[in-house]
């Protein structure tokens, strides 16, 4: 059984990781700013302190911290993306090298937001084509703060992550709320591609990834064919059994967007991201399919 520390992991996809590895025997610590149980370790993401002493008694390092990027895009809020990101990783970098028994494999957080907009071209971790706006460029300021530091004992991955769909978080909720109220048309022109993950296949990637101690470096983490919009919401609307959904112009989702309070490129953008090194590797997902997924998700 492995010790598992994931660093800030009080959200929901800590919390996913979490349960899992639990139930399957590992010890889990979080490092969180709010200690709660006793498995919650104080950090501050930025600054080496007391919790460094938990990585010497750590065999995997998960880093997930980073302000939600569910927010305007502000002065302010861009440097609390960014900072929150790149400062918590080199604090772990210099953290692992000071260890006697460093972690043998540290999992740092990327995205799959880091690949350009694309309706044709999938994108795989060879041929990925990144572009240069806001959110890629935080992808690859994110990634260039991992990999800068050589950390020889332990092994690295980064995981572009794509959109994960969760019981209780993820982009399930929103959807959800939209769906339920009957706003849960196509947005946009509905041919944007969404590439999703259940929460379930996510945790099993790196569980897999962690027992192939032959892998490092990028990894997408994504189903094998993405979706597009129209599909989705079609797929939200038969498992929640809601007959209709209003559709939402690219003028309205930007409005509504302003109005509470983040970006409309969460749902504007086209990620048509491919996990071509999960597949040659032979890892087998569980969930492909979005409705069959969504319904295990929300109603099961």
């Amino acid at each position: 059984m492995n010790t598992i520390t994931i660093a800030g992991g009080s959200g929901f996809l800590g919390q996913v990781l979490e349960n899992y590895f639990t139930k399957k025997g590992h010890t889990v610590y979080i490092l969180t700013r709010t200690v709660k149980r006793d498995n919650d370790i104080y950090w501050n993401a930025k600054d080496l302190d007391k919790w460094t002493n938990i990585l010497e008694q750590s065999d995997v390092l998960i880093n997930l911290t980073g302000k939600s990027v569910d927010c305007r895009y502000t002065n302010d809020n861009k440097k609390h993306i960014l900072d929150s990101r790149v400062d918590s990783t080199h604090a772990l970098g210099l953290a692992i090298n000071l260890c006697d028994n460093p972690p043998k494999v540290w999992f740092n957080s990327s995205t799959a937001t880091i690949y350009r907009h694309s309706t044709d071209k999938q994108m795989t971790e060879k041929t990925g084509e990144i572009g240069d706006d806001f959110s890629m460029n935080i992808a690859k300021s994110w990634e260039q703060a991992f990999y800068s530091i050589t950390n020889p004992k332990t092994r690295k991955i980064a995981l572009r992550t794509s959109i994960v769909m969760g019981k209780h978080g993820g982009a399930t909720e929103p959807l959800k709320h939209l769906t339920k109220f009957g706003l849960g048309g196509k947005q946009a022109s509905g041919f944007q591609k969404v590439s999703w993950i259940h929460e379930l296949d996510f945790a099993r990637a790196i569980d897999f990834l962690i027992a192939h101690n032959s892998l490092d470096g990028n990894f997408n983490l994504a189903v094998p064919k993405p979706t597009n919009n129209i599909t989705l919401m079609k797929a939200f609307r038969k498992v929640m059994n809601v007959p209709f959904g209003i559709s939402q112009p690219k003028w309205l989702i930007k409005l509504g967007a302003k109005l509470i309070g983040t970006e409309p490129e969460l749902v504007l953008k086209s990620r048509n991201v491919i996990p071509e090194r999960l597949l040659n590797n032979n890892f087998k997902f569980l969930h492909t399919n979005i409705e069959i997924a969504l319904d295990d998700l929300i109603n099961s």
